[in-house]
């Protein structure tokens, strides 16, 4: 059974906190619930950047999803470009 939206949120933000790299790519959430579709990731990851819980990082070339407090403390600044 997938998950709820909300479940689904807990589980990026858990991913996002312990994963090695502070910024991940949205497929990178996929495994959090293998049943939910890839969109479905997308819009609960998106949601939580509306709610100031994730950010989007860029890397110049490609935009990816970091928790906020992990940018700060990884490089030292807030990471926001």
């Amino acid at each position: 059974m997938a998950l709820s939206k909300e479940e689904l949120k807990d589980a990026i933000l858990k991913k996002a906190a312990t994963a090695p790299k502070p910024q991940l790519y949205i497929k990178d959430f996929y495994t959090c619930d293998p049943e939910a579709k890839p969109r479905e990731v997308k819009n609960a990851a998106n949601d939580l950047v509306k709610e100031g819980k994730m950010m989007f990082w860029s890397s110049g070339s490609t935009t990816m999803y970091a928790m906020k407090d992990r940018i700060k403390n990884e490089e030292g600044e807030s990471g926001v470009n």
